[in-house]
């Protein structure tokens, strides 16, 4: 498949709005952040995702425990994430199924500790979004066949609030940067209750990401949901391309944007989350048939070798780090992601995607 070609058919299918998706409207996202001690809160709202992020010199996030129907459950550990706030730690989201009330035991030496309730289902509905673009796919060509019958979906079908990348001024608080692509990074997102909405928990991710960790917009630049759905995620320009800069010409290098799930090694490096934790369990066969297929197109579109490992220099500070073409996010830094069950799966990922894209070496 050649790049380009690849990156046409990337742009065609998430920008082309299916039937269903067009006429769907979804609840504006409503959160309430607070500074939190001992004491239980209790936001005016259900609470559907909890996070929680604060100072110290430790990662370890604490624990939680909810409230629902008066009565509290048991606490919980935080998972702490690696995608940071400048200054700061975080944890990842928690579902907290509707909970009323939270309290939060904050790590040892932790200080300004904050929390954010998110409620996905309650807010006024939000007219349905236009799509960024209306292209179809060539379903006759390899690329068409690698995506053909996944659920696609671009920001304007998953609902994203676009004025959330936004300060009061009208400034985009993260405008998009470019560079060629070197590194496609797997990871876990942790949350995913199983009874929501996957494009709720896009949602959710989305807010706590633009808003509560100040970045400007989601760190990913796809997701994908245990029904095999892919999601565009970190907003790439107005041309309706996910991932990348417009549509590379013959012969010029794939630019993507730049994201921010992998700290110190984002330029040129393309983030692929699942939504759900897999530490003890492995991700839904639709998942990995659309993940694999995702990478695939990407690597082609980059013009990447899948079973390739070499130098990885961050074309922003110089930082370089010896790792594969195709990586865990546990390959960059001390993190459990993207799961055990998820990460033992990378190698047979990896020759599949070889095998997609004509990158299998001769008898192997």
């Amino acid at each position: 498949m050649r790049p380009a070609a690849a990156a046409l058919l990337l742009g065609a299918v998430l920008t082309a709005p299916a039937g269903a998706q067009a006429a769907t409207t979804a609840p504006v996202t409503l959160a309430r952040p607070a500074a939190v001690g001992d004491r239980a809160v209790a936001p005016a709202l259900h609470i559907d995702f909890l996070g929680v992020h604060w100072r110290g010199a430790t990662r370890a996030a604490g624990s939680v425990r909810l409230r629902r129907a008066g009565r509290w459950g048991g606490w919980q550990q935080l998972h702490p994430s690696d995608m940071r706030p400048p200054g700061r730690f975080a944890s990842e989201l928690l579902a907290a199924h509707r909970a009323t009330a939270y309290q939060v035991r904050a790590p040892a030496g932790a200080r300004d500790v904050r929390a954010v309730a998110i409620n996905t289902t309650d807010g006024p509905r939000r007219p349905p979004a236009r799509s960024a673009a209306a292209r179809g796919a060539d379903q006759t060509t390899a690329g068409g066949r690698l995506l053909a019958g996944l659920c696609l979906r671009d920001r304007a079908a998953w609902q994203a609030d676009e004025s959330l990348r936004f300060d009061a001024a009208g400034n985009e608080v993260w405008p998009p940067v470019f560079f060629p692509v070197q590194r496609l990074t797997v990871h876990h997102t942790v949350i995913d209750d199983g009874a929501s909405d996957p494009a709720a928990v896009v949602r959710a991710i989305y807010r706590y990401h633009a808003v509560d960790l100040g970045w400007g917009d989601i760190g990913y630049q796809l997701v994908i949901d245990r029904d095999g759905c892919i999601y565009e995620g970190r907003a790439s320009g107005a041309d309706g391309v996910p991932v990348f800069q417009g549509l590379p010409l013959p012969g010029s290098s794939a630019l993507a944007v730049n994201g921010g799930h992998v700290l110190g090694f984002n330029a040129g490096n393309v983030g692929v989350a699942l939504l759900g934790e897999f530490t003890a369990a492995a991700p839904s066969r639709a998942a990995l048939r659309a993940l694999t297929r995702t990478l695939a197109v990407l690597a082609a579109a980059g013009d990447l070798d899948p079973l390739a490992t070499g130098t990885y220099v961050n074309p922003i500070t110089g930082a370089t780090l010896q790792t594969a073409t195709i990586s865990g996010h546990r390959d960059w830094l001390a993190t459990e992601c993207p799961g055990e069950q998820r990460y033992a799966l990378l190698p047979e990922i990896r020759g599949r995607v070889a095998t997609l894209v004509g990158r299998r070496p001769a008898g192997a």
